[in-house]
This record gives structure tokens, C-alpha cells and sequence, in this order.
């Protein structure tokens, strides 16, 4: 923060935890600091604290306006990215904040970083000599332009932005900047490896459809919200016919602990799989990770962990022996129909409970308030339906 005042700095640091909005309803009356930086630096850094937490601890990192701290991706997103990429020379072509960039670049000779913004440039390339990145080097121009002129490399990074004109959020590949449908064949004659991050509200066949160079997609999700969705395109991996059932789907689980569940199949797999259908809930209930539930491997998962589904559409599985399923796992308390006699039974003594739906004809607020109980605590409901099409109810705590 070298081109900020010194009692700006301080204020910056002594006032990091306070409440932003209310903090500029009285920083105006200081008229020795910059008070518009100085709450762009807070917000930043409060963003920081969370998002990218070793960035957080290092005091001398300069934050952006919120816009780009909001489309930044986190420290962990980046840090799982960097794992699947190595070589000599990296591309980022959109590179913003430079989170990506940065930790993707310590497994890298020598990486480009590029930017049309001159503010982003400005700030990266301060915050880059802070964190020690000596082998990145700033361009500040336009992606497509630079993407024509530059010399082959080992990686090329993007993540196109998904803002139109009017600043809404745009899903589809074709709406973002650049159009990655138009200049995909650059991008592999240019890149051996191209990662492309794209919106997780994308439906992972139309991606799969839209691209023919696509060697791999990576769903990542954290704390069971789906955060990303990666494609890695390859120049070898043209798909002849448009088939994309061979490709590769990775959906990676991290939680907050840093611990991770990996689920990898094909499409292939999947249409091959048999499910198993249970006729009751077992001892022991599964519902898939955020990830898994995005991508769809819902007879595989049967098949490939011997767990019962409870039914073709619901995306609930059991078991009477625990085993390591790749989403959240619970013990069966008790089951119910929805017969007053039973519910009476079943609701007993509970206040709060945690309540999901799954293939059932209601929503979680109408159900509350038929079962009248309040959100929260330790017992969680979950209401579905079976294979023989009974609605049910069933109760269980939550196994960590």
C-alpha cells in the first residue's frame, strides 16, 4: 500500500473489521486520509479475509473496487486449478485480480499475465512483487489481440467474463467476452493445455456440445455449493461426431477443513451403470455433494458404491452398512408416512430440525409449516419419495 499515506495505511488497519457501510458515514470527516481508497481497501480486505486468506495476512496486498473482488475466484478454487496444470511458459488472458494467475504460476518457468484494464495491471503488478512472483510478467492489452501475436506455450488460462453491456450476468459461452465457440481453434494451436473457467450455472452438456477440443470438465464445489465450472481443451482431444461420452468428469468436493471428495466418470460409465433400488431406507442415508448432483451420475453411484436409490428421480441412497460416500452422510433415525398417527410419533419432542426435499411435491418453507417446526438443530429431515412412489419422511443426525 506504498502509494497510499501513512495515516491512511493506519486507518486502513485499525479500522479492517469494522462495519464498511457505517464506516462511511464517518470517514468523510477525517481530512488526512483518503477516505474513498481507504473503504475500497477495507471492503477488499474483509473480502480477502475469506476469500483468499493468505493474501488476507500479507498487509502490503492492494485490493480493487467490489466488482472484481466478487468475480475473483477464491484461494482454494485456485489452488485445486494449479494442481492440474505444469509446464515451462502460462498464459492468463483474462486475468484480473490475478488470483488464478498467481498460484497457477508457481508451477511455471515463466507466465504472461494480460489485462485490458490498466487499474488491474497496476494493482497485480504490486501485489505480485509483494508475494515474491518475480516470474510473472504484465501486459496490459486486450486478450484476443495478444492471443494472435503471441508465441505457442504450455498453458493458456482464461475465464471469460460473464457480464453483458448492461452489467446482468450471462451464462452461456456464447454471451461471454471473449466467445471462447469462436476462437477455440486458436486457443489449442496456440496453448498444449487450455483451461477455461466458466459459469457453474452452465448446464455441463451444452458446454460439452458447444466445444470439440474438450479433454476434460471439472465441476468444483465448496462447502456443497457449486463454485466452478472447468473445461481443459486439448488440440489431440478433437471429438469426432460431437461424442463426448468418453470425456472425463471430475467433480471435486472441498469443504471448508480443506478436505476433498473426488468423483471422476464418463458419461459412458454412467449409461452402462445399473442402479440398485432400495424397497425402505436403511440404517444409513447418502445424498450426493453439490458437484455430484450437478453432474449427474446418479446409477453409477449406486451401481459403484452398492448403495440402494431410493427412487429413479429422487437422488437419495442407503445402506445398512456405512460406507464412504462422496456427499453428506447420515444415520436413519426413523421413517414416516404422512398419516397422523405416525406423524404425531415422528414429530415428537422435535422444535428444529433441518429439513431437505428430494422428489417430493412440496417446498421446504410449506413443509415447515405444515410440520410446524422451526430451522436449525441437530436432527435432520428429509422429504421424498420411495420406489413404490410412498412420500415419506425421514428423520437423521448427520454423521461427520
Amino acid at each position: 500500500m506504498n502509494r497510499l499515506s501513512q495515516e491512511t495505511i493506519d486507518f486502513i488497519l485499525s479500522h479492517r473489521n469494522d462495519d464498511v457501510r457505517q464506516l462511511a458515514l464517518k470517514i468523510n470527516k477525517k481530512q488526512d486520509i483518503d477516505s474513498e481508497e481507504a473503504i475500497v481497501q477495507i471492503a477488499g480486505w474483509q473480502i480477502a479475509k475469506k476469500k483468499i486468506p493468505s493474501w488476507a495476512a500479507n498487509d502490503e496486498i492492494i485490493y480493487p473496487k467490489h466488482l472484481s473482488m466478487e468475480q475473483c475466484s477464491s484461494e482454494v478454487t485456485a489452488r485445486y486449478k494449479s494442481t492440474l496444470l505444469k509446464g515451462d511458459t502460462m498464459v492468463d488472458l483474462t486475468a484480473g485480480l490475478g488470483i488464478d494467475c498467481y498460484f497457477i504460476s508457481r508451477n511455471f518457468n515463466k507466465v504472461h499475465y494480460v489485462e485490458r484494464m490498466d487499474y488491474l495491471c497496476n494493482i497485480a503488478k504490486h501485489n505480485f512483487k509483494t508475494l515474491g512472483a518475480d516470474n510473472i510478467e504484465i501486459h496490459n492489452d486486450d486478450c484476443t489481440e495478444y492471443l494472435k501475436s503471441m508465441q505457442p506455450v504450455d498453458c493458456i488460462f482464461l475465464d471469460p467474463a460473464r457480464r453483458n453491456e448492461h452489467g446482468g450476468k450471462t451464462v452461456a459461452i456464447t454471451d461471454c467476452e471473449p466467445d471462447i465457440t469462436k476462437i477455440e481453434n486458436t486457443l489449442v494451436e496456440k496453448g498444449k493445455t487450455v483451461m477455461v473457467k466458466l459459469s457453474p450455472m452452465l448446464d455441463i452438456h451444452s458446454a460439452l456440445s458447444e466445444l470439440k477440443f474438450t479433454d476434460s470438465l471439472h465441476i468444483i464445489s465448496v462447502n456443497n455449493e457449486c463454485k466452478e465450472l472447468v473445461i481443459v481443451l486439448k488440440k489431440e482431444s478433437l471429438h469426432e461426431n460431437n461424442s463426448h461420452d468418453e470425456t472425463m468428469i471430475n467433480c471435486e468436493q472441498i469443504t471448508s477443513n480443506a478436505t476433498s471428495q473426488h468423483f471422476s466418470f464418463t458419461f459412458e460409465e454412467e449409461k452402462n451403470a445399473k442402479t440398485i433400488f432400495a424397497e425402505k431406507p436403511g440404517k444409513y442415508l447418502y445424498e450426493p455433494g453439490a458437484a455430484i448432483l450437478k453432474a449427474g451420475p446418479f446409477k453409477l453411484l449406486s451401481s459403484r458404491y452398492g448403495v440402494g436409490k431410493l427412487h429413479i428421480n429422487s437422488h437419495l441412497y442407503t445402506s445398512d452398512e456405512m460406507i464412504d460416500f462422496p456427499g453428506r452422510r447420515f444415520e436413519v433415525i426413523e421413517t414416516s408416512s404422512f398419516s397422523k398417527k405416525d406423524l404425531k410419533t415422528f414429530l415428537k419432542d422435535i422444535a428444529n430440525a433441518n429439513i431437505t426435499i428430494r422428489n417430493f411435491p412440496s417446498t421446504v418453507d410449506d413443509l415447515r409449516k405444515k410440520l410446524k417446526i422451526k430451522e436449525g438443530g441437530q436432527i435432520y429431515i428429509f422429504a421424498t419419495t420411495l420406489n413404490n412412489g410412498e412420500k415419506v419422511l425421514i428423520k437423521c443426525k448427520s454423521i461427520r
